[in-house]
């Protein structure tokens, strides 16, 4: 494979592309001409795999590199940030011939990813950006977050306020969709972010953001101004749909990113008061990863970022959008726990 081709084929120039066909979070990428893996040894090291879009990313990448031939060390740190530190020192004492390191708080993993680097094993990454790395593969969330925001302002009006879920902003990917919406937002200074934000954690992660999302509505009533709840990822917000819903308000509605098939179920639903999610493709991200991996040992050229296309679902477009990502047609469901790590990220 050509690096023109490859660029052509993996590179997504603008994310939201619903003109172009629309994969579930569980398809592959097509076929490809890559390098085998025979007698390579990778390491992958994943946060934890409890949530849809972890488990579909870290299947992708272990699934891939087994079919190109690469015997694979999988380690999954249950949402432990010390767990997967452990896991990185084990790799790099085994010296596989890469590693796949995906998700996580970049605050304490970013010195142990530099010593990746310096015990000389290429470094690939899943959702964490890092200077270490040879590669990053993910979803262009610059634009996941910008498209979001603006269909907030859309469905806002350009005015009135809105509730953040912001738990784990030193997650490369959380900060990049929050800093993209109050980029958004600058533009429009009749909207309102409230303060404090709420904080989404692990475990328990929807029962909280219920919890939380019940109290914002009480303080906030229906002539307060409030219109939206906002997360980095959306499983929070099925619980502060829930929130919403059981409390009979019809004034404000959700917005999170991933594609959970829970949370894309509601935001297909017209009564529900989910408004709209980003779904991403997980699965071919993982296996974009390992592509690069056999690329890279194949002496083939990469770019320092892969991106994979994702799609915005709202409720205008659902009927045409997020069949692929409902439940049943997306393969595994959520275990209700976040992309973004453990409960210090």
């Amino acid at each position: 494979m050509t690096i023109k081709t490859f660029l052509n084929t993996t590179i997504a120039a603008t994310v939201l592309l619903t003109a172009a066909p629309i994969m579930a979070q569980d398809a592959e990428l097509p076929a490809a001409d890559v390098p085998s893996l025979d007698g390579k040894t990778i390491g992958v090291t994943v946060i934890g795999t409890d949530h849809h879009w972890d488990l579909m990313a870290y299947r992708g990448q272990i699934d891939e590199l087994e079919s190109l031939g690469a015997e694979v060390i999988a380690l999954d740190a249950g949402r432990s940030d010390q767990t997967q530190v452990s896991q990185i020192q084990t790799l790099i004492a085994q010296r596989p011939d890469a590693i796949i390191q995906q998700l996580g708080n970049i605050d304490v993993l970013d010195p142990w990813l530099k010593r990746i680097e310096q015990a000389g094993i290429p470094l690939f990454t899943v959702d964490t950006a890092t200077p270490y790395a040879v590669n990053q593969s993910t979803s262009d969330n610059y634009s996941i977050g910008a498209q979001l925001a603006l269909q907030i302002v859309k469905d806002m009006n350009g005015e009135g306020k809105i509730a953040v879920f912001n738990g784990f902003y030193s997650v490369p990917v959380c900060k990049v969709r929050y800093d993209q919406l109050k980029y958004v937002l600058e533009s429009y200074p009749e909207i309102e972010i409230i303060e404090p934000e709420l904080r989404d954690v692990i475990p328990n992660t929807v029962q909280s953001a219920y919890s939380d999302t019940s109290d914002m509505l009480t303080q906030y009533g229906e002539d307060s101004g409030l219109k939206a709840v906002w997360g980095c990822w959306d499983v929070p917000m099925i619980g502060a749909t829930q929130a919403i819903a059981d409390s009979g308000r019809t004034d404000v509605k959700t917005y999170g990113v991933d594609g959970s098939p829970e949370y894309v179920e509601m935001v297909a639903d017209p009564d529900s008061p989910a408004g709209a999610v980003a779904a991403q493709q997980p699965y071919a991200i993982g296996q974009q990863a390992a592509r690069n991996v056999a690329m890279y040992l194949g002496d083939e050229e990469i770019p320092p970022f892969s991106f994979l296309p994702a799609v915005l679902i709202t409720k205008d477009n659902a009927d045409e959008t997020a069949a692929p990502f409902l439940p049943g047609a997306a393969g595994e469901t959520s275990g209700g726990e976040t992309e973004g790590g453990s409960s210090s990220n």
